[in-house]
């Protein structure tokens, strides 16, 4: 009789946080999570069935910051920590969201329930708290997790002093006994039991990668028509070009292989993309010191990242080890970057540049 033969790879997979700059992995875990990817040979693949909790226990909020209506890495992340306090499936996790997110995304990321808190493009803090503290007290749930981040830091705060509560900040590691955040400068930590008000800080916990679960819809609690500080506020676009290349979602970069920079720059401002540049070219004074990518450059956070005509040396290839998604451009099919991008296009990125450019109809 065959045995059936584990995916060493896979469980390395379902516990690592972030590669870069350095390898995090978390293995605070339960066996119905983190090992949920693992294939077993089998003649045919069943996707699994999506986990429903008609009846929960208790419910854990996680907000998310949602730019554009699309779930970020960190917001993954809070609902994977969402689910590490869900008492083993007592619970339900609920997805509260500025802007409307597909409830298949949402379930796949762990949530049960989605709550639309806030609709518009407007920039509304103070709205935004209300209407996630009015949802607090109508719903009673045990814990309120928040991204640590710009937006997602001070709206954790509003809520605080709109309840007259404390926040556990920076939550690196967490379980449904104990959370830990770092603090005397990352000297020490502090431990304690799981508050009801925290915030997760970025690439610390790892995402739900377990089977997705069925999202269903919850009401809207109505805020109070409370006196606001802020009377109108509207968010402004700003220029790609102008975004700094360690705060940019999109990025394209030039390498040893184009030769046209300012068909490149033309594509970048059609494209909405920051653009970036190899060592190479810096060098050589093609293109500005400030735009070099890598370890010796700018390290990108970006979501995704178009490399044309970069072969991938070494310190390029750190400097985007965070980045969500990398396409890349070059005639070296053996190339590294090739190997890195998760889409790649082998042929010459002068020949490629234009015919983008055509496709998104901009002169070139």
């Amino acid at each position: 009789m065959s045995r059936i033969r584990r995916d060493p790879r896979a469980a390395l997979r379902a516990v690592t946080v972030a590669t870069a700059p350095r390898l995090r992995i978390d293995r605070a875990w339960r066996g119905d999570s983190a090992f949920a990817n693992e294939t077993v040979a089998a003649p045919v693949e069943v996707a699994p069935r999506p986990v429903t909790i008609a009846d929960p226990d208790y419910l854990v909020f996680a907000i998310a910051d949602a730019p554009g209506g699309a779930l970020t890495r960190h917001d993954r992340q809070v609902l994977g920590a969402a689910r590490l306090l869900d008492g083993g499936g007592k619970a339900a996790v609920v997805l509260l969201t500025p802007c409307a997110v597909a409830a298949g995304d949402a379930g796949i990321a762990g949530a049960d329930r989605i709550l639309p808190v806030a609709q518009g493009d407007a920039w509304d803090p103070e709205g935004m708290a209300e209407a996630i503290a009015a949802s607090v007290e109508k719903y009673q749930p045990r814990h309120v997790l928040f991204c640590e981040s710009a937006d997602g830091g001070d709206l954790a705060r509003r809520v605080a002093a709109r309840l007259g509560e404390i926040v556990f900040e920076s939550v690196e590691s967490l379980s449904s006994r104990t959370a830990i955040r770092p603090s005397g400068a990352r000297r020490r930590e502090s431990r304690g039991e799981p508050q009801r008000l925290m915030t997760v800080a970025p690439d610390m916990i790892a995402p739900w990668r377990g089977a997705p679960h069925e999202v269903t819809p919850l009401d809207p609690a109505v805020p109070s028509a409370a006196p606001r500080g802020i009377l109108c506020a509207e968010r402004l676009a700003v220029d790609a070009a102008e975004i700094p290349l360690g705060e940019a979602g999109l990025v394209i970069a030039a390498g040893n292989g184009v030769t046209d920079f300012s068909g490149f720059l033309g594509l970048a401002c059609a494209l909405g993309a920051t653009p970036g540049a190899s060592r190479v070219v810096c060098d050589a004074g093609s293109l500005p010191r400030g735009m070099q990518v890598g370890a010796s450059g700018t390290v990108l956070n970006a979501d995704c990242y178009v490399a044309f005509g970069i072969s991938g040396a070494p310190q390029h290839l750190q400097g985007i080890g965070q980045v969500g998604h990398v396409v890349a451009v070059n005639t070296d099919l053996h190339a590294a970057m090739i190997a890195r991008a998760e889409l790649a296009i082998v042929a010459d990125a002068q020949a490629v540049m234009p015919a983008l450019l055509a496709r998104l109809g901009a002169k070139p």
